[in-house]
């Protein structure tokens, strides 16, 4: 064993000391890049992923999973502050089904299995009953909302009176109930959605009305609608209305990016809308009244009617002296007797009708009040006659779009101030997009063509140095000398055939010349 090892040793040492110096360098970089390629793909293949299993934990759940993944030995990883665990990805799945199974998770709550687990055989005094139900109901409540969509936690507090026979329903407190909810960064819930919460709290709880529930987010209050009985009103059209002007802005956005991006490029410009919407739908009534055509101004007769009245006095008695009496005036003419007279009345109505209108007048909402665009462009890209054009182009589309809003579109000056266009150097961001974790066989690709292409090189190379190698032995002049074997300090018979066999692959004719000198000497 140790004599083969010295022959393998020795042959190494015998091609070693052949190579050049080119062909060691070449020879040791493939080597290691070999090494390093063989351990790269063993840690690839043998590391052991990990994967997300329980996520926004509190401390008292994450101690129970903590503790059945060790009862279970299963390895497992902490990360957010304690708040999520991550498993092997190989048992992922068979964790969570096991931890479901076995209620290990109750998100900080405990619901009506808490009246199997403390069970006593004595009982339990009603204080104590009043006490576990309530934090079991708010337990089950708070499981509930937190199986909704985007809900990431609650915390829920229900107040239920106490009942006794000798109250009336108008003297009995009412129950009422107070949630937190906490929702996942992003989420926005729907007002369809919030109705769902106050539904959902409503048939939980007995004898509870929607105004007796306050439920909360970090944001604000949410509110419920009408429909469920919340003093809210609108609610799905305050969503709607949101949605419609959010729409109103990304579609003049993109419009004016698919103008604008020809010019100066997509990644080279930034648009911003900002608008103001009117909602109000106005309806009036006119009722118009015009006489008619080619009338002198008057309307169609509809009726007329006329009367005549006369009237005769007869003679009167004469008048006393002027004076005289003991109640007159002294000096006052008193009138003399006068004879029968006679009067006469006409009178005639006419009665005409005109032209009326009615005009009910029903303004549609939408009505754009307000609008702003601010463009951002590199500045390599934006020159000042190109800006220019650019804010000409985007005032006529302001002006066009705040025709119905009442504001004075001829004033440049107010259209200027609707318009901004800024030219700033964008920041490249591409470098960090392109850092890409490359999955696990795309590596192992790229280190087999890795191998690849260095054995192919070192095949190359070692090729091209031996044919240069005979070459300029070729091409040298001088005189040919005779190689010679020293047989003395051969070991084995294995070895002078060896030189001779590499001496007849590399130099035939020297070869040939040796044979024959052998000859000779024989």
């Amino acid at each position: 064993m140790n004599e083969k090892f010295a022959q393998y040793r020795a042959k190494l040492a015998q091609y070693w000391n052949v190579m050049e110096k080119k062909q060691k360098i070449w020879l040791g970089a493939s080597a290691a890049i070999l090494i390093l390629s063989i351990i790269l793909l063993t840690f690839l293949f043998s590391r052991t992923n990990y994967e997300v299993a329980f996520r926004d934990l509190d401390s008292s759940d994450a101690a129970a999973v903590m503790a059945y993944l060790d009862s279970s030995k299963i390895p497992y990883k902490l990360s957010d502050a304690g708040q999520t665990i991550m498993v092997p990805t190989a048992e992922a799945s068979r964790v969570k089904v096991e931890a479901g199974s076995q209620g290990i998770v109750r998100n900080g709550s405990i619901g009506f299995e808490s009246f199997n687990d403390s069970s006593s055989m004595f009982g339990s005094t009603d204080r104590e009953f009043d006490v576990k139900y309530r934090s079991a109901l708010n337990g089950e409540i708070q499981r509930l909302l937190n199986g909704m969509q985007g809900v990431q936690k609650s915390n829920v507090l229900v107040n239920l009176p106490e009942s006794t026979p000798f109250m009336t329903t108008e003297e009995k407190e009412q129950a009422s109930a107070s949630i937190m909810i906490t929702f996942r960064p992003g989420y926005r819930p729907s007002q369809k959605e919030v109705d769902g919460y106050y539904n959902l709290v409503k048939t939980s709880i007995p004898n509870i009305k929607v105004d007796n529930v306050t439920i909360s987010s970090p944001e604000g209050e949410l509110m419920a609608s009408s429909e469920v009985g919340g003093s809210a009103i609108g609610g799905d059209l305050i969503e709607t209305h949101y949605q419609i002007q959010h729409k109103y802005e990304n579609d003049l956005k993109q419009k004016i990016q698919s103008f604008l991006a020809p010019m100066v490029g997509m990644d080279n410009l930034v648009v911003n809308v900002s608008s103001s919407i009117n909602f109000d739908k106005k309806k009036s009534d006119q009722q118009l009244v015009s006489p008619l055509e080619n009338n002198n101004n008057n309307g169609i007769v509809l009726s007329e009617s006329s009367s005549n009245k006369t009237a005769t006095d007869g003679a009167g008695g004469a008048g006393g002296v002027a004076g005289t009496g003991e109640t007159d005036v002294p000096g006052y003419q008193a009138t003399a007797g006068s004879s029968g007279g006679t009067s006469e009345e006409n009178s005639r109505t006419t009665n005409y009708d005109y032209n009326k209108s009615n005009i009910q007048i029903e303004s549609g909402p939408y009505v754009i009040k307000d609008l702003s665009i601010s463009i951002g462009v590199e500045k390599s890209k934006l020159s000042a006659e190109a800006k220019t054009e650019m804010n000409n182009v985007v005032a006529s589309i302001v002006r066009s779009q705040l025709v119905e809003s009442g504001q004075d579109m001829s004033s440049d000056e107010l259209i200027n101030k609707k318009v901004s266009i800024m030219a700033q150097t964008f920041i490249d961001n591409g470098g960090s997009a392109s850092s890409a974790v490359l999955s696990t066989g795309w590596l192992v690709g790229i280190g087999v063509a890795a191998l690849a292409l260095i054995g192919g090189l070192g095949y190359v190379v070692v090729r091209r140095r031996k044919q240069a190698a005979l070459v300029e032995e070729m091409a040298a002049p001088g005189k040919v000398e005779y190689p010679t074997i020293d047989l003395d300090n051969v070991q084995n018979e294995s070895q002078v055939r060896k030189q001779l066999e590499t001496l007849a692959k590399r130099k035939p004719e020297e070869f040939v010349n040796l044979l024959r000198t052998w000859l000779v000497d024989e």
